[in-house]
Formats: C-alpha cells, sequence, structure tokens
C-alpha cells in the first residue's frame, strides 16, 4: 500500500493503510455510535474483512477509501475517499465518497476537511464527471458534511438500498451528487 498517494491537508493526512490501524479500525466499527446508521457494528473479523477489501479497490484501482491521521494528535481516527458503488441502483455503477470517523474525533470539522481531500483528488487527478454519496435518510451528521461539500439531493433520486431487509427502519436512502464543474465553487465552510 505504501505505493499509493497521500493527500494532506491543514489538519488532516489520509494515507495509505498500515498493519496497526487495524486495531484502532476495528475499535472505531464497533462503537455503536458510528455504527448507528449501519446494520450493526462489526466483529474484529468483519473489520479485517472490511479493511481487506479496501486494501483490494486501491490494487485494482488505484484509489480508494484512505486512512485519516491527524499529525501531532492521533495517528488513525478513520477513513475517507473513493471507491465504486456497483450494487444495482438507478445511479450505479458510481464513484461514491464516504467517510468514516472514530466517535471521540467528532464535531471538528475532520470527516468535511478529508472528504474535500479526497474530491479535489477525484476531480483533478482522477479526471471524474460526478462522485455521488448516499446514506440512511435519518443520518442528519453525514448528510451535513455532503451539504457542506457543495452537494446537492433531488429527493426524487432517494432509494431503498439492497443491504438492508425491506422492513429494515434504514433501508430508505438518500442520494447526493456533486459534479467536477459545481465544486469546490458550491462547497461551503465546515
Amino acid at each position: 500500500m505504501e505505493t499509493f498517494i497521500t493527500l494532506c491537508g491543514s489538519r488532516v493526512r489520509l494515507r495509505p493503510w498500515r498493519v496497526e490501524d487495524r486495531e484502532a479500525f476495528a475499535a472505531m466499527n464497533s462503537d455503536p455510535r458510528v455504527m448507528e446508521f449501519f446494520r450493526s457494528p462489526l466483529t474484529r473479523a468483519d473489520s479485517d474483512a472490511m479493511a481487506d477489501r479496501i486494501e483490494r479497490h486501491f490494487d485494482e484501482h488505484g484509489f480508494g477509501l484512505w486512512a485519516i491521521e491527524v499529525p501531532g494528535l492521533a495517528p488513525f481516527i478513520g477513513f475517507a475517499g473513493l471507491i465504486w458503488a456497483r450494487f444495482s441502483a438507478h445511479f450505479t455503477p458510481a464513484v461514491e465518497i464516504g467517510w468514516r470517523v472514530a466517535f471521540e474525533h467528532w464535531r471538528h470539522g475532520y470527516a468535511t476537511e478529508a472528504a474535500r481531500l479526497a474530491l479535489d483528488f477525484g476531480f483533478e487527478i482522477l479526471a471524474l464527471d460526478e462522485v455521488v454519496s448516499f446514506t440512511a435518510a435519518d443520518n442528519l451528521r453525514s448528510r451535513a458534511v455532503m451539504e457542506r461539500l457543495g452537494m446537492r439531493r433531488d429527493p426524487a433520486e432517494d432509494f431503498d438500498y439492497p443491504g438492508f431487509p425491506q422492513s429494515h427502519p434504514l433501508r430508505r436512502h438518500v442520494l447526493y451528487r456533486i459534479g467536477s464543474g459545481r465544486y469546490p465553487a458550491d462547497a461551503v465552510s465546515p
């Protein structure tokens, strides 16, 4: 993984994953506060399997979900980056921007800063035309990050996420989009 690019912001660094990140990643993924809008917290085995998938995505595509580091404060606080969303929906396949931050690092703007670095990379280096993001309709924190990034939602595009059973309360998801022509002009401060 060390051959992949590192992205540096004023407070955060998006870097390749290290073996020692897995313990903090598993702790974050087992926290019910962090995993509130997912099916359930992850076991250590499930968390390690997710880290394996993240590394495979980098190997296959040259980009993915980078580890977030806050230099001088914390070597690992979560992840942010770009991945291919390939499940069956009206907008897929598409490149999705995503993030997850450990609870003790919430409310500092780290997710927004990290996501901006990933969007810059997507539009400036990968020359993407569009990036999407989606979450459970009730996930107001992630939706606020999407809006700070300048992403826009059309309620007509909301969808039922296929990873949840029909009757699951988190099945309904909102879809946000941003095109290369609108970024960063529409982005607002954290």
